[in-house]
């Protein structure tokens, strides 16, 4: 057994052992369970929303981009930074909702904002099929990590089955406390991770930052600028305006939205977080280093190139490190991923089936639908072949057709009501399905379309329908009632 395997199988018995000790002096209950009986203070949201950006896509698929497409990798922290400084003023709207109405999931906050059980569940069946695809590239991204770091002593799938195990076992255990305790843990070792390879590796091949971006420009220019067609100026532009308005709207970070203590631990953190995004430029470097220092890999195995620059300078113990902050980049969010939803499914569907259910019963089924999500997304991540920033993409194609809905709901207007957000949802959702099936541009409809329209992210465009349709639909259904309410009164 080489060093580096030890030291990521201590990493991982170290965070299992964290993740189930972290429910000692709580009872357990669904409240506790999903949101942390709302008592997070402004550290654990922090290190909690940062758990959701500091992942395997970072750690990989960052920096796989970089190696790979280039400066469209620079979407990233574009639009993480771009989402916190929106949180600022939307986040608080939210939270505001949930603690007043008791909301303690995602689908129940639509539900309870629309006074609709039916867009709770086309809620709680959106942010489910939006987790999986993300689920499933923090399960990849461990497989890849841990074969890698190991030197193939564990094959991929091995690892995924591991690191499924260990979140399935301390999820169960401790709902979101244990996601909390082990995001201390992550972040302590993926920052030392990413910002040293991140300076070292320049300075150590190049003799500095700029002299490698000088001779990426030399070996690789187009690496340095936009394309001209498909990841376009026009496709960044609207991929950091989706992405960004889709970031807290993913079922995990809603949870931890709806965890704080106060709005103000909220505000904090969106003033804070940004600075910390700025870290992931570490990772690109790594990728821009690995354009010419492990040249050669194609497609999805570009997502190696941090890794195997890695194992090429360091000795194996330094590799197993590298590993075991990899490891904890799936286990954190995957965590907190599953648990979201979960509990998003029980209060989404089992509940209003059961809405005289105990609080026992209804934490039951939060687990079994741990092993349900946890058990699906481990099939696909065995089936599936995409690159993680497309299965990332996707993800956020998915979540963001919830933001029409959110941002009308913020408001009393009739624009939108329950059947509107419903049928924007649903068309908006179908459209990026669709195109993930058929990978259709919008030039297959509109021939003489210019490339700068045609690049725009396909999720972009299923909102402005999806804004359309519930518009439309709203007023169509007021404009019905409002009628037959007249019709009543004149009989009457």
């Amino acid at each position: 057994m080489n060093s580096a395997l030890v030291i990521i199988f201590f990493v991982a018995v170290v965070a299992l052992y964290l993740g189930i000790r972290a429910t000692r002096g709580k009872e357990m209950n669904v409240n506790e369970f999903a949101v942390g009986n709302k008592g997070f203070g402004t550290l654990f949201i922090f290190l909690l929303i940062a758990g959701e950006v500091y992942t395997t896509f970072t750690f990989l698929g960052g920096s796989g981009w970089a190696y790979s497409k280039g400066a469209a990798a620079y979407y990233v922290p574009a639009y993480i930074c771009l989402a916190y400084v929106l949180s600022y003023w939307i986040v608080p709207k939210i939270w505001r909702f949930a603690k007043k109405h008791d909301v303690i999931s995602q689908p129940q906050y639509f539900m309870k904002n629309y006074n609709s059980k039916a867009l709770g569940v086309v809620v709680a069946f959106i942010g489910l099929i939006a987790l999986i695809p993300y689920i499933v590239i923090q399960l990849k991204g461990l497989g890849i990590i841990v074969s890698e770091s190991s030197y193939g002593t564990i094959s991929p799938l091995l690892a995924s089955t591991i690191g499924a195990i260990i979140v399935t076992i301390y999820v169960t255990v401790s709902g979101i406390h244990g996601s909390a305790w082990n995001a201390v843990l992550k972040d302590i070792m993926i920052l030392f991770v990413i910002v040293f390879l991140g300076i070292y590796i320049p300075y150590h091949y190049f003799g500095g930052i700029k002299p490698l971006f000088e001779a990426i420009q030399t070996v690789k220019p187009e690496a340095l600028t936009f394309a001209s067609e498909g990841l376009s100026q026009s496709w960044f532009i609207s991929t950091i305006i989706l992405n960004a308005f889709g970031f807290y709207l993913l079922p995990q970070s809603f949870s931890v939205v709806l965890s704080a203590k106060s709005e103000r631990s909220l505000k904090k953190n969106a003033i804070t977080l940004p600075l910390y995004t700025v870290l992931i430029l570490f990772a690109f470097f790594i990728g821009f280093a690995a354009i010419i220092q492990v040249p050669g890999l194609e497609g999805a195995a570009g997502d190696l190139s941090l890794l195997r620059l890695t194992m090429k300078t360091f000795d194996p113990w330094f590799v197993g490190i590298v590993g075991g902050a990899g490891l904890l980049t799936a286990l954190v969010p995957v965590s907190v991923m599953v648990m979201s939803g979960a509990v998003g499914l029980m209060t989404g569907f089992y509940k209003l089936i059961k809405p005289n259910s105990s609080d026992r019963q209804q934490l039951t089924v939060s687990k079994i639908f741990v092993l349900f999500i946890i058990l699906t997304a481990y099939i696909f991540s065995i089936i599936g072949g995409d690159a993680l920033a497309i299965l990332n993409i996707m993800s956020y194609g998915l979540i963001t057709q919830l933001v029409p809905a959110l941002i009308f709901g913020f408001f009393d207007t009739k624009f939108m009501n329950a059947y509107g957000a419903m049928a924007g949802i649903v068309t908006g959702v179908s459209i990026v399905l669709v195109n993930a099936v058929t990978s259709f541009k919008l030039i297959d409809i509109f021939p003489t379309i210019p490339s700068a329209l045609n690049d725009i992210n396909i999720g972009f465009v299923a909102i402005a329908v999806n804004i359309f349709i519930g518009v439309l639909v709203s007023l169509i259904t007021n404009i019905t009632a409002a009628r037959a309410s007249s019709k009543i009164e004149l009989v009457k």
